[in-house]
């Protein structure tokens, strides 16, 4: 049996969803061998784009979106390990981060954010944190570690979705969009472990192509 490296031993052990354990990985050693390759590939091959919509948006930024670039936020990785979180700023500039309860207000968002946000092209600049090992192209989404710190004493469950990379994007986000409030979090929290137990390459494929949708329709939320 193969035993992947980053995992501890009492979770490295293939199981199916059905078998109710909280804590099961699965997906073949070949699996989690190839995917940090993939996700390097993958990143690799969004930087152009990346770029390529940094530039537009330093010209639109002005007009439409003043302020930074960038927004940067720290979050909760693989294994609770905290990291910086890159993304295209989506709403007015405030200097402050948000607190723990804080949930974000829809007229903070700018029309400009607006567009990002519905193709989810304000993630895009994830690509650079993939490159540096903190996140994997498909893999539950970090959450803030604020907001990740409380979810973790009020959802029981919400620890073992730490066991992976946080990915740029995941099946419960394809399933259900963004969470917000602990509820969400709770419902989304199972989705992740489902995809955990189920972990693959025809899954990861599935997400992936789910993905590609929501940006070229613009059906994000």
């Amino acid at each position: 049996m193969t035993i992947v490296p980053d995992f501890d031993q009492t979770i490295a052990r293939p199981v199916r969803w059905t078998d109710r354990r909280r804590d099961a990985v699965g997906g073949s050693g070949l699996y989690w061998r190839a995917k940090p390759i993939i996700d390097v590939i993958g990143a690799l091959v969004l930087l152009p784009g990346v770029l390529g919509l940094a530039g537009l948006l330093c010209v639109l930024n002005p007009l439409f979106n003043r302020g930074p670039l960038f927004y940067r936020q720290v979050r909760m990785g693989q294994n609770q390990a905290p990291f910086t979180a890159l993304k295209f700023r989506t709403m007015v500039a405030t200097g402050r981060e948000r607190g723990p309860r804080d949930i974000v207000e829809a007229d903070r968002i700018t029309p400009l954010g607006g567009l990002l946000r519905r193709a989810g092209l304000d993630e895009l600049p994830q690509a650079i944190n993939i490159l540096r090992g903190e996140m994997s192209l498909i893999g539950p989404r970090p959450d803030c570690l604020h907001h990740a710190q409380t979810y973790l004493h009020e959802i029981p469950d919400y620890r073992h979705r730490l066991h992976v990379r946080p990915g740029l994007s995941g099946l419960a986000q394809v399933k259900l969009g963004y969470a917000v409030g602990v509820e969400a979090t709770r419902a989304k929290a199972q989705v992740d472990l489902e995809y955990i137990a189920k972990a693959g390459f025809a899954l990861d494929a599935y997400v992936a192509w789910r993905t590609l949708v929501t940006v070229i329709t613009g059906g994000g939320d």
